[in-house]
């Protein structure tokens, strides 16, 4: 089957915007010798031979259940809020996560913890209940700081705003979340964010350029990992280096290794170097040579996974435990049901005009809910929805009018009148 893959865009951190930058390409293979000559179907035989119908080491399941399919949603900047979750997951997602919420926009209380859709959401729609499991990406620079949000997003706020203060001003020491070893939370795990390419702030460290700083790193690591109960597990989103130096090689070695010695569940691994963003392919050869080094541990990779069969043939080139989907599901939730498709033995299908016009009405519809709170919810939302239907559009037969229809889309009677002009069912 022939999928068509979704634009690609300019924003960091699994980006998807509208318009091609400089800092993104369009989409392409990776580089990966004989990569695209692998049979998806027999790559998903493999894996339900070794592992079972789910096709996902059992060790993924047991630190989350509901983790039953080797792919997940990654946190998109500017993308991933409940509503994209919610849709994801009603199409085959396993689990998602948020983008990533910076320490101290947690800390603070700001739009980046609202972000992470810990309040209700408005109309009754099931955002808490059927967004989970749910994993929550942190990034930051400070031990102590990233520590306390961790705990701050695990625990959903519970105490006030000082005393998630007072937490970073008493130190690293004094940093636990005891109180939740007998009480549910939203998230199932926590994801330190080392990968992303965003500029340093006043030239300290976060995301990816922790690359060029790995001590600095394993302290934030420690930092949270001690702070969170041994019942949430920890995990982290890499790049293969900041760049390719041997140096930085080398540094990327290390932290990795790292993150397993202090606890880390697994590693994410992308396929592109920190200085490279998302321009030019990603390579697919330093995660198959992880996975040779590494056989026992938990590894996901990333990059270039612009259709359903990139997911099985990045697995089957690499050996990874799974894949983590970005770019690729933007416009696209269906790539996780024609993945659950190839892995259940059928040929996966692509989206009628019905269930495209389904989604895009269900996907406006749970953005409403998530905006409720704003002066302007339908305003909002509309414009909102415009990049999400000009990646949708890629799979209409009138692929390049409906995506001027959607560009042009500022209300909500507009974004009407275009499905009822091109999805008429």
């Amino acid at each position: 089957m022939s999928v068509q893959s979704n634009q690609p865009s300019n924003q960091p951190c699994s980006p998807g915007g509208d318009q091609q930058g400089k800092n993104a390409t369009e989409p392409t293979f990776a580089i990966a010798p004989g990569a695209q000559e692998i049979d998806p179907h027999a790559v998903a035989r493999g894996l339900i031979a070794r592992f079972g119908p789910s096709g996902i080491d059992p060790r993924v399941t047991k630190l989350i259940p509901g983790f039953d399919a080797p792919f997940y949603q990654a946190g998109l900047a500017g993308y991933s809020d409940a509503a994209m979750r919610i849709i994801a997951r009603r199409h085959g997602a396993p689990v998602c996560i948020t983008e990533a919420l910076l320490d101290r926009t947690l800390l603070a209380g700001g739009k980046g913890f609202a972000k992470a859709d810990l309040g209700e959401l408005h109309d009754n729609v099931p955002g808490g209940i059927e967004d989970t499991p749910l994993i929550g990406q942190i990034m930051g620079n400070d031990p102590a700081e990233m520590a306390a949000g961790a705990i701050k997003m695990i625990e959903q706020g519970r105490r006030s705003a000082k005393e998630y203060r007072k937490m970073v001003d008493s130190g690293i020491g004094e940093l636990r979340s005891d109180a939740l070893l007998n009480r549910p939370t939203t998230f199932a795990a926590i994801d330190i964010n080392l990968a992303c390419p965003v500029k340093k702030i006043s030239k300290k460290s976060r995301g990816g350029h922790w690359l060029k700083e790995p001590k600095g790193a394993i302290a934030i690591l420690q930092a949270v990992r001690d702070a969170l109960p041994a019942s949430i597990p920890m995990t982290a989103k890499m790049r293969i280096a900041f760049n390719d130096t041997p140096e930085m090689k080398a540094n990327f070695e290390y932290l990795f290794d790292a993150c397993y010695d202090i606890g880390c569940a697994w590693v994410t691994v992308h396929g592109r170097t920190v200085e490279q963003k998302y321009m030019g392919p990603s390579k697919w050869q330093p995660l198959k040579e992880l996975v040779e080094k590494h056989p026992d541990r938990l590894i996901f990779g990333s990059g270039d996974i612009w259709d359903v069969n990139q997911i099985f043939r990045m697995i089957g080139y690499t050996g990874l435990t799974g894949v983590s989907v970005a770019r690729g599901c933007i416009g696209n939730p269906w790539i996780f049901k024609q993945a659950r498709a190839i892995l259940a033995g059928q040929e996966p299908k692509a989206p009628t005009i019905a269930e495209q016009r389904q989604v895009l009405e269900q996907h406006f519809e749970l953005a409403l809910a998530v905006n409720g709170h704003t002066r302007d919810p339908e305003l909002l939302t509309a414009k909102n929805m415009r990049k999400f239907g000009i990646k949708f559009s890629a799979h209409h037969p009138q692929a390049d009018e409906v995506k001027k229809q959607f560009i042009s889309v500022k209300t909500l009677d507009e974004w009407r009148e275009a499905l009822e002009k091109f999805y008429q069912i």
